[in-house]
């Protein structure tokens, strides 16, 4: 197969992202990270844009030896110069220079002709050849300049020495077929385009960067220019994960190979989050904390069963231990039997089925939930199988203005409802003490202790409380995302138990 060359340009355009800087060891960091992953070639920066890029790329082209180290220069002498003294020690140096080429940018921004543009381009390649045989060429904005013009030029950078020709679509303006189309008449009318590398550079403005880079791809292009996690200029560059995964599992369509070692993606983008302080979108492809996660019952359903229903990659291949099945309000029984067992919990269908409304009943408070909710959520079910009294509501009404007043209903147990209401000096204590009106059984309330059992504002919170009767002290334990309620459970699960000692006794 035809292998594509991976061309990483997070250090030099991904860092050009609005307040993604990095200093020179957290480029070295991910420079030796990207080694790691296995692309082909690392642009490590634009060496004469200021004195730190120019150190960044001096030492990592001096210790990251198995890449391609490019340098960027502009089409100036001084920059390609510049270049060259940051690269120079490298194993493998490539200088990457570039020239405005669409009329758009030559008339507002460069104030040139085309056959001075020309003539710079050419000179200029030439100048990088007296230093490295390996020498990139893009004409800028590609995508909005006329064929013709970035045929001529073309043309003139490789007979000067460029052996990588790249097709910028500078500020993602392209569309898929009308940008294949550019690199398929750049194969037909280059008549010296069988001695350089034809490479795409995508951004992602109109959210097409990786669909104009595939399609590329498709129609002969051998060279991808993209970052991890697609950061770069305003929307950012075509995605390196989307891409080289696309390769990877549509290997039918495209007939194609990376050098890229995918189990190492996942640790790579997590890595230049963390030093660009960019947070990776949860739904992001490939990457995104959302890329393998299930919460829908019909799709946790089918991943229970086999795995291909619903997901077309393995999360391993990428770097992730697993899938995960999200459970929240679109989850089945199924998925949460599966938990279940996941957790070592083995309950009888009746336990089953109560614990299954209780789950059910959080997901309408909470988005998701966890392994911890889960946990309190069964040894909740696990303290109501010997109830006396059951709660079935409370009502609470306190602040700093108002008299803490609590309204509770119970049921008995020939299945009664009973009902009362109390007063106290905060919603807990009213609580407690309307209660106490119900079941009426002497006790002192001697600890009371709450925990949060999971993260966030709507963390499931769990009470314990201890009661002491007739110098004999029981504990009782309650959870909900409500504290009030988790103390009233509590209690009741104290009472309950205090309840049951009676009985055994008497």
């Amino acid at each position: 197969m035809d292998r594509v060359t991976i061309f990483d340009t997070t250090l030099r355009d991904g860092e050009q992202a609005a307040g993604g800087t990095l200093n020179v060891p957290e480029k070295l960091e991910i420079a030796r990270q990207l080694e790691n992953l296995g692309v082909d070639v690392i642009e490590a920066g634009f060496p004469i844009s200021s004195p730190s890029d120019f150190e960044a790329v001096k030492i990592i082209a001096k210790e990251v030896r198995t890449p391609i180290i490019c340098g960027l220069a502009r089409a100036r002498p001084e920059d390609i110069d510049r270049a060259w003294e940051a690269l120079k020690e490298a194993e493998h140096p490539r200088i990457h220079t570039f020239l405005s080429a669409s009329d758009i940018h030559l008339v507002y921004q460069l104030k040139k002709s085309r056959d001075e543009v020309l003539q710079m381009a050419r000179e200029m390649v030439a100048r990088a050849k007296t230093y490295t045989d390996d020498i990139e060429f893009s004409p800028m904005d590609a995508s909005r300049t006329e064929h013709k013009y970035i045929y001529l030029i073309l043309e003139a950078v490789i007979d000067a020495g460029a052996t990588t020709v790249n097709i910028p679509d500078t500020v993602g303006y392209a569309i898929p077929d009308e940008f294949g189309n550019l690199i398929e008449g750049i194969f037909k009318n280059v008549p010296n385009i069988d001695r350089a590398i034809v490479s795409v550079h995508c951004h992602d403005d109109l959210g097409l960067a990786v669909a104009n880079s595939l399609e590329s791809i498709k129609r002969g292009a051998r060279q991808v220019e993209c970052t991890i996690n697609g950061i770069g200029e305003r929307a950012g560059n075509a995605s390196l994960e989307e891409i080289v995964m696309a390769i990877k599992i549509r290997n039918d369509f495209f007939d194609l190979t990376t050098n890229v070692d995918t189990r190492q993606i996942y640790k790579t983008s997590r890595l230049v989050s963390e030093m660009t302080g960019f947070p990776v979108q949860p739904n992001k492809a490939i990457i995104g904390a959302n890329a393998f996660r299930h919460e829908s019952g019909i799709h946790q359903d089918g991943v229970i069963k086999m795995p291909i229903t619903y997901e077309i990659i393995d999360p391993r291949i990428v770097g992730i231990p697993g899938s995960s099945l999200v459970l929240g309000k679109l989850s089945g029984r199924h998925a949460f039997r599966e938990r279940l067992a996941e957790l070592g919990y083995s309950l009888s269908e009746e336990g089953f089925d109560r614990a299954f409304s209780v789950f059910k009943e959080l997901t309408d408070k909470k988005k998701e939930i966890t392994d911890k909710d889960i946990e309190s959520l069964i040894a909740e079910e696990l303290r109501t199988v010997s109830e006396v009294y059951h709660l079935d509501r409370i009502q609470v009404s306190c602040g700093d203005r108002g008299i803490p007043t609590a309204s509770v209903k119970l049921i008995d147990p020939d299945g009664q409802v009973l009902a009362d209401a109390a007063l106290g000096t905060g919603p807990v204590d009213a609580v407690c003490k309307a209660i106490n009106r119900i079941v009426g059984v002497p006790n002192v309330l001697t600890e009371f202790s709450v925990k949060s059992v999971t993260e966030g504002i709507d963390a499931i919170g769990e009470v314990l409380i201890r009661i002491e009767s007739d110098g004999v002290t029981y504990t009782g334990r309650g959870a909900d995302t409500d504290i009030i309620v988790a103390s009233a459970k509590a209690y009741m699960n104290a009472l309950n138990r205090l309840l049951a000692a009676k009985k055994a006794g008497a």
